[in-house]
């Protein structure tokens, strides 16, 4: 299986504000207390902000260019033993490609960021 160049992490409000404003985000506290950046492929976004965010307001998407991240990127086994991206180091900004409110499509699906 071929692993995607880009992937998606879900951010608060605040958590969002903090990295345009800071131009990096060290993690989460899940993050922090894992020792890594969780993110998501596009085809694992939905279901884990239906497991992880479920009820909560305010959440963003953003797109995650993997290849500006280098060696920091590991692909590991996770729920369901899928293969999920995690980043061992802080996000910078310049690695965002794109962002957006969280939003659903009529399939319920979380719809993904798209560039300008």
């Amino acid at each position: 299986m071929s692993q995607s160049s880009t992937a998606y992490k879900v951010l608060t409000q605040d958590q969002m504000s903090a990295l345009e404003a800071d131009g990096t985000f060290a993690g989460s506290a899940v993050d922090l207390a894992d020792g890594y950046i969780h993110l998501s492929t596009a085809a694992q976004l939905t279901e884990t902000v239906d497991k992880h965010f479920a009820g909560q307001p305010d959440l963003h998407v953003v797109a995650v260019d993997l290849d500006a991240l280098g060696d920091a990127v590991r692909w590991e086994e996770s729920r369901g033993g899928m293969l999920f991206p995690h980043i061992y180091a802080a996000l910078p900004l310049s690695a965002v490609v794109a962002y957006s409110p969280l939003e659903r499509n009529d399939a319920g699906e979380v719809r993904l960021p798209v560039a300008g």
